[in-house]
């Protein structure tokens, strides 16, 4: 993918939204990048969104932007002359399709059925939007389309929301999926910014999914990591099982080496629904990764280390 769809990729929640008045642009994108959403879909349905696309590209330009609801070739130009890296429709019109990739843009037509997709794709169009989503079958016809569509990439809108986004971005095929549960309309005019922020951070935490999946302990040999697993198992009642390089405890809760490994003290690794989106989000809060460690599995990231020990430990993101 392009550096414009990774990004999308590595956000993976894109907002959708029709501002009502330029005065809303930037407190509400300052509202979604505070809370770990720094990406907007500018819909053509209000007036005002090629001039809102213009001043948050202009004063906020590590915002994503992308214009939404293009329905003609004019707004698809005057989108991208405002600044919008990507164009975003709701139906399949091949012309404006063409158009935009012709002059270099990113097109997402919207998409209801495998003959529109394929057409999409074949006239060059890297991801398609699929809409309105649950009306239309939602993930599971995806699944039987991507049998047949196995490069199709698609980004889904329409009927998303807290309850169904890992539904969604669970299946490799889907990039992103769009939604307006974090901005409401009814927040957006009340200028519930703060609100907004926190339902954004929300969005966010519940499409990683990030618990603890283990704890590893290091020992200085084999007999030490055996008395230590024991006395864990005896002490929780869990079950023991060795291992080649360590001992498990339980059902892999503690993982107990024969040997040092890495950390001073240990190593602890946390789950997540996506390891490159968490890259991606937790970077957004702080965290150095060290990126040699990455392990990388048919193009996607199942496994990577921290770049600095937390309390002795090293920690590291597992693919769930």
């Amino acid at each position: 993918m392009n550096s414009v769809l990774q990004r999308v990729y590595e956000i993976g929640i894109i907002p959708v939204i029709a501002f009502n008045s330029v005065d809303e642009a930037l407190p509400l994108c300052k509202a979604l990048m505070a809370g770990g959403l720094p990406a907007a879909e500018v819909t053509f349905r209000t007036a005002c969104a090629e001039d809102c696309i213009k001043k948050i590209h202009e004063e906020l330009p590590d915002m994503l932007l992308g214009a939404g609801t293009v329905l003609t070739k004019d707004q698809a130009d005057r989108a991208m002359a405002a600044g919008a890296s990507f164009i975003v429709a709701p139906g399949f019109d091949p012309e404006v399709c063409q158009h935009v990739i012709d002059k270099g843009g990113i097109m997402m037509p919207g998409t209801a059925t495998a003959g529109e997709m394929q057409q999409a794709m074949n006239m060059g169009c890297e991801v398609v939007k699929f809409f309105p989503a649950e009306a239309n079958g939602g993930v599971d016809k995806l699944k039987n389309i991507g049998a047949a569509l196995k490069t199709c990439k698609w980004m889904c809108t329409g009927g998303v929301n807290a309850k169904n986004v890992n539904n969604y971005l669970g299946y490799n095929q889907i990039i992103a999926v769009g939604g307006t549960w974090m901005c409401k309309s009814d927040k957006i005019k009340a200028g519930a910014w703060d609100e907004i922020t926190a339902m954004s951070r929300e969005a966010v935490d519940v499409m990683l999914g990030l618990e603890l999946g283990h704890i590893g302990i290091n020992c200085a040999d084999e007999a030490e990591a055996t008395k230590t697993a024991e006395t864990i198992a005896n002490l929780l009642s869990m079950a023991v099982k060795v291992g080649n390089s360590s001992i498990f405890v339980g059902k892999k809760e503690f993982e107990i080496m024969k040997k040092p490994g890495r950390g001073t003290n240990g190593h602890i690794a946390i789950l997540t629904n996506n390891v490159d989106r968490a890259i991606y989000h937790l970077g957004q809060r702080g965290v150095k990764f060290d990126m040699d460690s990455k392990n990388v599995k048919d193009g996607k990231t199942i496994a990577i280390y921290f770049a600095d020990e937390i309390a002795g430990f090293a920690f590291h993101l597992v693919q769930r």
